[in-house]
Formats: structure tokens, C-alpha cells, sequence
């Protein structure tokens, strides 16, 4: 067998465009379901009844479910009834299975504050509400943020999926000059290389800012 590199540097503008795309749509994918993730996650551990069982119906039905599943039937089915298209499918499709680990992630991170620290705020009068939004939280913020962003590598590798519902990105450019150059061992070794560079770039700025933090707690 032989191969053919050229119709790498001969379609990088087709690439460039598809990893923009993919940064495009994890970033605001993650936007919606970093405050998703943050009301359901503070509705887990909520004394209200209902929020909560709303709240964790939301968790497990989402996380128990493929998104490749869940995509198929918001694009197929929610999006025939709002209009989303697939870009906007892909987008609220991403979010919302994203949303359901960040609520797991969000309510351990509150969890993980000491007790004391919200019944040292309610002796000194504070409502449950300003002693959640100015003591708990930026502690809990703190405590997430690693794996917020490791979340948001992951909705990067799992953005490929999105080429199922036509949603313009790296992956379906990579399906459509397959299906055009007949190059698909260099095509998607090619395509595999920049998924590893956009993560892994992710990971070494994440580990940067994980260490900074860690210094500001010492």
C-alpha cells in the first residue's frame, strides 16, 4: 500500500477550519453547561423536596444515556420543534451531557466545604442564600475548577460525535475528504494528531493553573 502526505499541506485550510469549528462549539458548549451544571449541582444537595428530585432525575437520566444517543434525539426530535439546526443541536446537545458530570462535579465541590464554614455565616446573620453565593461558593470554585477544565477537554473528544447530525467541525471535514481524496489512513492520522495537540495543550495550561493555585492555598 502506499500513501499519499500531500493531501495534507494540499487541504490544511479544510483542517484549520474544522479544528476552529470544534474550538468553536466545545467552548460554547461548556459555556451553557458550566450554569447547568451549577444550578442542578446546588439542586442535588438542596433541602427543597422537589429541586432535588429534578435535579438528580436531570443527573442520572443524562449521564445514563449515550450522547451520541441523546444528540440524535435532540437534533431528530427537540430540534424539529425549535428549530436548533445542527449547529445549535450540536451545541445544546453537548451542553446538557456535559451539564449532568459538571452538577456531580459542583456538588462535591461544595460538599468537600467544611459545615462549619456556612454555620459560622448564618451565626453572623447571613441568609442561607448570601452565605451559599459569597462564603461556600468561592471555596467550592476553587475545589472544581481542575475538573472543570478537564471536563472541557473531554466535551473536545467527545465533540467529534456531533458529525452524526451534520454539524460542521473537524471530524465531518474529515469524513467529506475522505470521501473525496480516498486518503483515510492519512487523513485520520492527520486528524488524530491535531486532537492530541488541541488536548494536550489543554492539559499543560490546566496543570499550569493547577499549580498556581495550589501555591496560593500554601
Amino acid at each position: 500500500m502506499t500513501y499519499d502526505w500531500s493531501v495534507i499541506p494540499r487541504n490544511m485550510d479544510i483542517f484549520i477550519d474544522g479544528a476552529l469549528k470544534t474550538l468553536e462549539i466545545s467552548l460554547l458548549a461548556i459555556l451553557i453547561a458550566i450554569p447547568i451544571g451549577i444550578i442542578f449541582g446546588m439542586g442535588r444537595i438542596s433541602k427543597n423536596k422537589f429541586f432535588r428530585l429534578i435535579s438528580s432525575i436531570y443527573v442520572e437520566i443524562i449521564r445514563g444515556v449515550p450522547l451520541l444517543v441523546l444528540l440524535i434525539w435532540i437534533y431528530f426530535v427537540l430540534g424539529q420543534f425549535l428549530k436548533l439546526g445542527s449547529y445549535w443541536g450540536a451545541i445544546w446537545g453537548l451542553a446538557i451531557f456535559a451539564g449532568a458530570f459538571i452538577a456531580e462535579i459542583v456538588r462535591a465541590g461544595i460538599q468537600a466545604v467544611p459545615k462549619g464554614q456556612m454555620e459560622a455565616a448564618r451565626s453572623l446573620g447571613m441568609s442561607h442564600a448570601k452565605a451559599m453565593t459569597h462564603i461556600i461558593l468561592p471555596q467550592a470554585f476553587r475545589r472544581v475548577l481542575p475538573p472543570l477544565a478537564s471536563q472541557f477537554i473531554m466535551l473536545i473528544k467527545d465533540s467529534s460525535l456531533v458529525s452524526v447530525i451534520a454539524a460542521t467541525e473537524l471530524t465531518l471535514n474529515a469524513k467529506n475528504l475522505v470521501a473525496t481524496s480516498f486518503r483515510s489512513i492519512e487523513v485520520w492520522t492527520f486528524v488524530a494528531l491535531i486532537y492530541f495537540i488541541m488536548t494536550f495543550s489543554l492539559s499543560l495550561i490546566i496543570r499550569y493553573f493547577e499549580k498556581r493555585l495550589l501555591k496560593s492555598e500554601t
